[in-house]
């Protein structure tokens, strides 16, 4: 992950910061790297206290992306991309045993287990895709309309 303000923190340090409940403390006098805070697992709902606990998530996966057209893309793209901060949702501080679960896989193999995060997952996924004009296969798309009917009518799309 890179430092694009050059600030000290590379994009993991900025998303533990962004997303702590509370404020961070710091494992050096620099403030580069942070040591403790409080972050809410949008995909277990567990709450962490320590960094080394979580993962910071692409949303849309890395490899998803590539697979979905950003294998086209340049390599300034792709660190945009990898690297973006510009919406709260594209990357996200998770459980680092619920990321290494979800790998790559797509909302049709893969929804957070806990409930009342599974259609804000699904609006941020569709978003992201969208955003960077992503390509969702035929089941992905089909799992996302009847996920995305089920939470307008106040339900909770099923775990694939």
């Amino acid at each position: 992950m890179s430092d694009a303000d050059d600030d000290c923190q590379d994009t993991r340090q900025e998303v533990l910061i962004a997303e702590s409940e509370v404020p961070v403390t710091f494992r050096d006098k620099g403030h580069c790297v942070v040591r403790s805070g409080r972050w809410r697992c949008p995909y277990t709902g567990k709450v962490l206290t320590d960094p080394r606990q979580l993962d910071v998530d692409h949303l849309v996966p890395l490899h998803e992306a590539h697979r979905s057209g950003g294998d086209a893309w340049d390599r300034d793209r792709r660190e945009r991309y990898a690297n973006d901060l510009s919406d709260p949702m594209h990357l996200v501080a998770v459980d680092s045993g619920a990321n290494r679960a979800k790998g790559d896989k797509a909302p049709h193999q893969w929804m957070p287990a806990a409930p009342e995060h599974r259609c804000e997952y699904v609006r941020a996924w569709i978003d992201v895709k969208a955003r960077w004009g992503l390509r969702t296969s035929p089941p992905e798309q089909d799992y996302l309309d009847r996920a995305q009917q089920a939470c307008a009518n106040g339900q909770v799309p099923p775990l694939p």
